[in-house]
């Protein structure tokens, strides 16, 4: 079965069983996904992404435990994140373009043990250097792991893209928002030291991988020994036109994830200093919010599927736009309940715009999966450092006044080309 689209005199022509892939030698060969999502295999990579990104949490989520037992100020927490974004946000595109040439089964599992090594480092670091070293090594573990299992995910989606990715990715999101509870009831009571517990769950998490990529690698055998590309031809936009929408998604991207670290990085700080509450109910209330963007992320993939991609980006990006205005003005009842609708808004966004991306690069879905994802906690390093220093500088209350209208960049979403038709279920 094909789905395609037409607008403006473009024609899109895809098959549910996706572009050609590349096999372990680079060749080519097609990975078609089976007949129907692999209900397994998705579920136990949207597990160990629950588990990457649930350790990965860890490290804001004590923010205020180590900017006490350290002394920092913000800016030296907003270095911090940076430290950790970088790392992967500027290797992602370069694991997933090597990998789309030659994929590596089981990088997965070789990036959950670089995690669990930030985490031990990060357990015992006695000076603000060994922490920056702990969050690069956690940064590193992300890098390799984002590419190639958003690649799986598609491998595995049975023609359901947009599925596939919502799986995959709430299992991050709510790793994120598991986070912050973990570390109000067990590292802020036991102190930095009980970070160390939560190896458990890099274990748990390289044994699942290990098991994914046992399926990958059968894929990609059978794949080669079949030595012929699938799927149908697909005739794409010009390159300009790529290259321009890419761009626009990019900085829709960047308005989301900047809007995002000003609540992930610093909504504990706002509360305290605003409202006085104190740092465990702090947390609790993150985690309201960060609950709320994994619930979102179920929803936007399924619902680009059904309606297509650019009505799940348009809406996602500029409806959040009145709650975010609202917030600052909020009382802490109005502050909380407002999270909710920003995160179920924004994060309904990411399933979208990967599976657009992926359309719009056929055969390049490590790249793409590097490119976005890394871009995206580029973004978020980004403006942790920058509204971390515009905080010490001003005030908390300030950054959110100023944050409040980043969402108007979602305006930008009118100029995407539309590619894939709504399909009825």
């Amino acid at each position: 079965m094909d789905a395609r689209a037409s607008e403006g005199g473009v024609a899109v022509e895809a098959s549910v069983t996706g572009p050609p892939q590349a096999d372990a030698a680079g060749k080519g060969v097609s990975l078609a996904p089976a007949a129907g999502p692999a209900a397994v295999v998705l579920g136990g990579l949207s597990l160990s992404h629950l588990l990457n990104d649930m350790m990965q949490s860890l490290l804001p989520a004590i923010y205020p435990l180590l900017k006490q037992a350290y002394s920092l100020d913000f800016g030296q927490i907003g270095l911090l994140t940076l430290a950790f974004q970088l790392t992967a946000s500027v290797l992602q595109p370069v694991v997933g373009l090597f990998t789309d040439k030659r994929p590596m089964p089981f990088s997965l599992a070789t990036g959950m043990l670089l995690s669990l090594c930030g985490l031990l480092l990060l357990s015992h670091a006695g000076s603000y250097g060994l922490l920056v070293m702990a969050a690069c090594l956690v940064g590193l573990g992300s890098a390799i792991f984002h590419p190639e299992a958003s690649r799986v995910a598609r491998l595995a989606s049975g023609g359901r893209y947009g599925l596939a990715q919502s799986v995959f990715q709430v299992g991050g999101n709510a790793g994120t928002a598991l986070g912050p509870l973990l570390a109000a009831f067990i590292v802020v009571p036991l102190g930095q030291p009980s970070v160390a517990l939560f190896a458990i769950a890099a274990l748990i998490g390289f044994v699942v991988l290990s098991l994914v990529g046992r399926w990958y690698r059968d894929r990609l055998r059978a794949g080669a020994a079949r030595g012929k590309k699938g799927g149908a031809a697909i005739r794409a936009l010009p390159r300009a036109k790529v290259i321009g929408t890419i761009a626009v998604l990019l900085v829709l991207i960047f308005s989301k994830y900047f809007y995002m670290a000003s609540l992930s990085s610093y909504f504990t700080f706002y509360l305290i200093h605003r409202f006085g509450v104190s740092v465990q109910e702090s947390q609790l209330y993150l985690f309201v919010f960060l609950g709320a963007v994994a619930a979102g992320t179920v929803a936007g993939g399924p619902i680009g599927d059904r309606f297509g991609r650019k009505v799940v980006i348009w809406g996602s990006i500029l409806g959040v736009l009145p709650f975010t205005l609202a917030l600052p003005h909020a009382n802490l009842f109005w502050t909380v309940a407002l999270t909710v609708p920003i995160g179920l808004i924004l994060a309904s966004a990411m399933p979208a715009i990967l599976v657009y991306a992926q359309e719009l690069l056929p055969g390049r879905v490590g790249l793409v999966g590097g490119l976005f994802f890394g871009f995206a906690f580029g973004m978020g390093g980004l403006g942790a450092a920058v509204l971390g220093e515009v905080a010490d500088r001003t005030s908390i209350e300030f950054v959110y006044g100023i944050c409040a209208f980043l969402p108007a960049v979602g305006l930008l979403a009118v100029v995407l080309p539309r590619l894939d038709a709504p399909k009825v279920a």
